[in-house]
């Protein structure tokens, strides 16, 4: 008995080592989440749409990152992808510094912020699969949905708790502050990753083309981008939906989110175990849609805070839930592909719809009104897709 409780203990610090690169990458990600859009806007003065493109900029590099992060996991191992992953993120950092230092020159400054949405993008698209198929690479297939649960667990996690800190950092030290803090962490986790060994397939010979891949995965990808719409809807406007209605502290929505994310992760860790993926998708996204339709409504920030708890709690177990399934659908030479593939519909779809957001509402009330609707109705579709 006391062999597997020491077995499934050095599983679980087995498995927070290689998804503390997800949390170090969407970390840094998280800093700049709230302050950006505002900067945009009020600092150098740019409308809000050019604020949206900017920002949605990052999503553009991330599709097209994943596919080929997917070939060097299946090829080379994940090793590589979380090393360029660290570097990029570092490289954001450098280049939010030059941003700032040339505010006084909108138009200068604002090519920088697009370089560094882009070097956002890619680092995100690097980071997005290879942690998890490193961690089942090490420990096992059969850890697959804990795995996945684990990773997400310390993205959203990471991106709470990045955004509340990075709008204190900006408030004490500038996007300085967030600019250094950014390269430090993209430095650490180099660092860490080079003393990990990489981990390689091992039946080459029995690979798919990614596309062949990607169109096994296509039915849960499709549901898993419905439901990314609650996350993206609030992570791109929830500040700017708080600063319409004069209310305080936009970026605790998105804390409260990760928050109830991370709870939802937890205390249901073996449910996709015991009642299978699909079941738990169509779930969770009746709950997200509640929870989009309670801040569509809300006529104050504590009732957009309760929204954005329950869109959290919708959303935590949809990745897992249809990662498992799809995963399964592939041989095990082409996990890497299948979880980059997988991934590329949130890219593809629910991000997609933050530009499409930004440049057809006509006013901030209008634009923020169906960024909401529009998560409700998809979600809503999302569920029957399975049904």
């Amino acid at each position: 008995m006391q062999s597997l409780v020491k077995k499934s203990e050095n599983v679980n610090l087995s498995l927070i080592s290689y998804v503390s690169f997800t949390f170090i990458g969407y970390f840094v990600i998280g800093l700049s989440l709230s302050v950006l859009p505002i900067f945009i806007n009020k600092s150098l003065g740019f409308s809000l749409v050019i604020a949206g493109l900017v920002i949605s900029l990052q999503y553009v590099s991330t599709f097209f990152l994943r596919a080929y992060s997917g070939k060097i996991i299946d090829g080379k191992g994940p090793k590589p992808a979380v090393l360029f992953s660290m570097i990029s993120f570092s490289l954001t950092g450098i280049f939010l510094i030059i941003a700032y230092y040339f505010k006084f020159s909108p138009w200068l400054s604002l090519t920088f912020l697009v370089i560094t949405r882009l070097l956002t993008g890619c680092a995100e698209g690097m980071i997005g699969a290879s942690p998890i198929n490193w961690a089942i690479m090490a420990v096992g297939e059969k850890h697959t949905a804990k795995i996945i649960s684990y990773n997400g667990v310390a993205c959203y996690g990471a991106l709470a708790i990045g955004a509340s800190l990075g709008v204190t950092i900006e408030h004490e030290f500038s996007l300085y502050g967030i600019g250094i803090f950014s390269i430090i962490l993209g430095i650490l986790g180099f660092l860490f990753a080079k003393t990990k060994d990489n981990k390689t397939n091992t039946n080459i010979k029995e690979s798919q083309s990614f596309w062949k891949v990607l169109g096994k995965v296509a039915p849960f990808g499709l549901c898993l981008a419905l439901g990314g719409l609650g996350f993206a809807s609030i992570s791109t406007f929830i500040t700017l939906y708080y600063n319409y209605f004069h209310w305080n502290n936009g970026a605790l929505c998105l804390s409260v989110f990760g928050v109830l994310f991370v709870a939802g992760r937890l205390v249901f860790n073996n449910v996709i175990n015991n009642h299978g993926g699909i079941k738990v998708a169509i779930a969770c996204l009746l709950v997200e849609t509640i929870g989009l339709l309670i801040i569509s409504f809300a006529t104050n920030s504590q009732i957009a805070l309760v929204g954005a708890g329950v869109t959290g709690l919708g959303f935590s177990l949809i990745f897992p839930a249809l990662g498992v399934v799809a995963i399964k659908s592939v041989p095990s030479s082409n996990q890497g592909s299948a979880l980059a593939g997988y991934g590329l519909f949130i890219d593809l779809f629910s991000r997609g719809c933050r530009t499409a957001d930004w440049r057809n509402c006509r006013s901030l009330r209008d634009e923020l009104y169906f960024s909401f609707q529009c998560g409700d109705g998809f979600c809503g579709i999302g569920t029957g897709v399975f049904t």
